[in-house]
């Protein structure tokens, strides 16, 4: 007789919910070198982590405009939508709960502005620098934004 015995996660009795955020990688290119806005954030165990500016769509804004707002308070540029790179679906724990987030990615072209996190309202982003796309994989610190980088580097590079 066979015995299978049923693995629980530590979090499957927590309560579920729901987040929804968007935005995205802004390209300017500067003396023929292309450059994205990248900013630096805390994680949970306190170490400074480069990361795409992003954050949650706020009632009545869609996603494109979530994203351009959240780029302008975390980096203080100002882009224009080229097109949506992807939307990225994951898990995660935490205060208590168990999280389902969707985060919304667009390429972005820049447009105006002085890179800086002084106005983000939140003050999560610590600081905000452009990175030479080339260098973007090496810098940034979760592996699906890394793989947006390489979806945003095939569509500008498509055909060359």
């Amino acid at each position: 007789m066979r015995h299978t015995r049923q693995l629980h996660s530590s979090t499957s009795h927590l309560p579920v919910s729901s987040e929804t955020s968007a935005g995205g990688i802004v390209i300017d290119v500067v003396d023929g070198i292309p450059y994205a806005a990248l900013i630096a954030r805390r994680n949970r165990s306190g170490r400074i982590e480069w990361c795409l500016p992003k954050g949650h769509i706020e009632p009545g804004e869609t996603a494109e405009q979530a994203a351009l707002r959240e780029v302008a308070e975390e980096t203080g540029i100002h882009g224009q939508i080229l097109t949506h790179l992807t939307s990225i679906d994951y898990w995660f724990s935490g205060n208590e709960r168990r999280v389902h987030k969707v985060v919304h990615h667009y390429l972005m072209q820049y447009v105006s502005g002085e890179i800086t996190v002084e106005n983000d309202p939140d003050h999560e982003a610590e600081a905000a620098a452009w990175v030479r796309l080339k260098d973007l994989p090496h810098q940034l610190a979760y592996p699906n934004e890394r793989r947006i980088v390489s979806l945003a580097l095939d569509l500008l590079y498509r055909g060359q």
